[in-house]
């Protein structure tokens, strides 16, 4: 028997929460939470589980939802600017510049290897965390 105080900890979409279930079946064992009247061993039981799952997935749908409006509202009031770069990279491509390898830079810096090879192809300008990542594996895939 697999026990759990509550389902939403369990799993955050009703995919997940039935993939699990099944897998727990599957090894002939049965899902209980200890926080909530759901014992899968039951047709009620599992009729709640399925209820409990879908309310626990339109919640973090809705939470979402709410997070990105915040975020929106704040980026529109200019106040969400993301997290500032915490590696120089001018300074890693004045080091390439100069001869020195990612290897040689990495450890100078302190930094990752792979961080370097990032900012070497990437183009100079500011882009933000998510942007960078995007920019990488267009980079790479081309």
């Amino acid at each position: 028997m697999l026990v759990v105080t509550r389902i939403d900890r369990l799993a955050r979409s009703i995919g997940d929460l039935q993939d699990i279930v099944r897998a727990v079946k599957a090894r002939g064992a049965s899902l209980k939470a200890t926080e909530q009247p759901i014992a899968t061993s039951t047709a009620a039981g599992k009729c709640f589980l399925d209820m409990l799952g879908v309310f626990a997935e339109f919640e973090t749908n809705l939470r979402r939802e709410r997070q990105l409006e915040g975020i929106a509202k704040a980026k529109a009031e200019g106040k969400y600017k993301g997290r500032p770069p915490s590696i120089d990279a001018a300074k890693v491509r004045a080091m390439k510049a100069e001869g020195q390898g990612a290897s040689e830079i990495a450890k100078a810096l302190k930094i990752g290897r792979a961080s370097v090879y990032r900012l070497m192809v990437e183009q100079p300008r500011h882009i933000g965390r998510h942007d960078s990542r995007k920019a990488a594996g267009a980079v790479g895939s081309g």
